[in-house]
């Protein structure tokens, strides 16, 4: 099985975006690496950019990966963030998992 890794950009609108969003980080980092299969999770706010957060994920595999985007998306931290754009790319899955 192979390990899947996201890494890119969360990229919020505006400095009060990013601020609510930057209030719900570290419940969600902590709930994230709590996971079963989460292998590493950063979430880091840009001191250069205050509106872009990087992103780094490394899941076991695709599975622990699905179960990760389910719980983020039925979360405070998903529905939070739910509209904003994203600069991602994956590594390790097919594409249809992908999708």
């Amino acid at each position: 099985m192979a390990r899947v890794r996201l890494s890119g950009f969360l990229l919020c609108r505006s400095l009060d975006e990013a601020d609510r969003v930057s209030h719900l980080l570290a419940d969600h980092v902590r709930l994230t690496r709590a996971e079963p299969g989460c292998l590493r999770f950063e979430l880091l706010r840009s001191s250069a950019d205050p509106t872009r957060f990087a992103v780094f994920e490394e899941f076991r595999d695709a599975e622990a990966f699905a179960a990760h985007r389910e719980r983020a998306s039925n979360s405070a931290w998903g529905r939070a963030t739910r509209g904003i754009p994203r600069d991602y790319e994956i590594t390790g899955l097919d594409r249809e998992t992908e999708e």
